[in-house]
């Protein structure tokens, strides 16, 4: 149920992150620009005190993505129990069907080493 709130939050502070890294004003006015027009120094949520608030409003949501992300990953890997091998688990769960012992040799049988190699086709070979 914790896990699945801090996944909504972390969602809603990745959007908000992204929406308020857009209207931010760069050298080149950037989309806060597009709203207001291109006007010098007049956008459409003010000056220079927006400038601060979305810088503020940035730098918390930076560091609450990051702190999010963390929490997330060491609530994850808590749930699942760890990292796991599917190769293995497919083992353990063959272990009586799987032959011990024996050479691969005894396995299939054995080689047959008087039969001769099969004989290649070179006719349609590119030149």
């Amino acid at each position: 149920m914790l896990f699945n709130l801090l996944i909504g939050v972390h969602v809603f502070v990745c959007l908000v992150l992204i929406l308020v890294v857009l209207l931010q004003s760069s050298k080149g006015s950037g989309l806060a620009g597009a709203f207001g027009g291109a006007g010098g120094g007049q956008t459409m949520f003010g000056g220079q005190e927006t400038a601060t608030f979305l810088s503020r409003l940035t730098t918390y949501l930076a560091v609450a993505f990051m702190v999010l992300s963390l929490v997330l990953a060491f609530m994850s890997a808590r749930r699942t129990g760890g990292p796991r091998s599917i190769v293995r688990e497919a083992a353990q769960q063959n272990q009586g069907t799987v032959p011990s012992g024996k050479s691969i040799d005894e396995l299939l049988g054995g080689a047959d080493t008087t039969t001769a190699p099969a004989a290649v086709d070179t006719s349609r070979a590119p030149r």
